[in-house]
């Protein structure tokens, strides 16, 4: 394998990274985002509110999201595994 085959695999993974994290970073995002409106407009200070509904909402979308989330881990697997077999 060459220097650029390595660093386009890096590339890849990176992306597939951010592509299987993004859904349950966006809903973690969100329901923190609502809840400390939630909180400023009813001044209820509770540092502990924010933590429960947010492990509930990804949770739920770890759930929802897994197959899809297989599915594109299991894509790069095969392409790196062809690509060690092929020798690069």
């Amino acid at each position: 394998m060459t220097g650029p085959v390595i660093l386009d695999l890096a590339r890849d993974g990176t992306w597939v990274m951010i592509i299987v994290a993004a859904p349950m970073m966006i809903v973690g995002l969100v329901v923190g985002v609502v809840v400390a409106l939630f909180q400023a407009l009813t001044q209820i200070q509770e540092q502990t509110l924010v933590f429960v509904p947010k492990i509930l909402a990804i949770f739920v979308t770890m759930i929802i999201t897994l197959p899809f989330m297989g599915a594109t881990l299991g894509n790069y697997m095969t392409r790196l595994a062809d690509m060690v077999i092929a020798g690069g």
